[in-house]
């Protein structure tokens, strides 16, 4: 059995944020204002107030379907997934639809990602544990930026010890790969599952 690792991929391995704001603000007049408390709340019209949330996912999912060539690779990111894909299985969950998949596989490649990559929609709580049950690693981290997901993984994956947050928090993937090596090397004796958000 060897340690698995799943990661998000918007935000913590391919720059996500800045380039969506960059295209509301060019195409559509409207802001994306990062400091909000949630997504829904971020995106503003002219007049600073929030729009419809059909209009958000609308606007998502115009972004996957045209504008994914302006994302950029989260420094340090490729190279940690291919020392780290040494020794473990990797596998790339990230919520987009699944019309959006090949796409994102084209993406990745082009910064020498090369993993198994599945879509998905809601909270990764679900998905992660149909992984760890197919996969049946000796150990799985779990690598996300936002607090829902590890929430939802925390609720619905086999995780030890449970938590509702993530283990840890590490803003940058050369200083990720130590760690999450560490739990790798360490097995089962140490933790089954991590989580921690980047």
């Amino acid at each position: 059995m060897k340690p698995l690792l799943i990661s998000d991929c918007d935000d913590v391995l391919l720059h996500f944020g800045r380039h969506f704001a960059e295209w509301l603000e060019e195409a559509h007049q409207l802001s994306f204002h990062l400091d909000s408390p949630g997504f829904q709340d971020a995106l503003r019209d002219r007049d600073g107030q929030p729009i419809s949330r059909d209009r958000i996912w609308a606007l998502l999912d115009a972004f996957f379907a045209a504008e994914m060539h302006r994302q950029h690779i989260v420094p340090g990111a490729a190279e940690a997934l291919s020392s780290l894909g040494e020794m473990a299985d990797i596998v790339i969950l990230t919520n987009i639809g699944d019309e959006h998949h090949a796409n994102r596989v084209v993406q990745l490649e082009r910064f020498d990602i090369r993993h198994r990559i599945l879509c998905n929609s809601g909270g990764k709580g679900r998905p992660v544990a149909e992984l760890i049950a197919e996969m049946k690693p000796s150990v799985t981290v779990f690598v996300d930026d936002l607090a829902m997901h590890h929430q939802s993984v925390a609720k619905h994956a086999t995780i030890s010890p449970p938590a509702p947050f993530s283990h840890a928090r590490i803003d940058d993937w050369p200083k990720a790969a130590e760690w999450i090596r560490a739990r790798f090397e360490d097995g089962p004796a140490r933790s089954s599952q991590e989580r921690f958000d980047l």
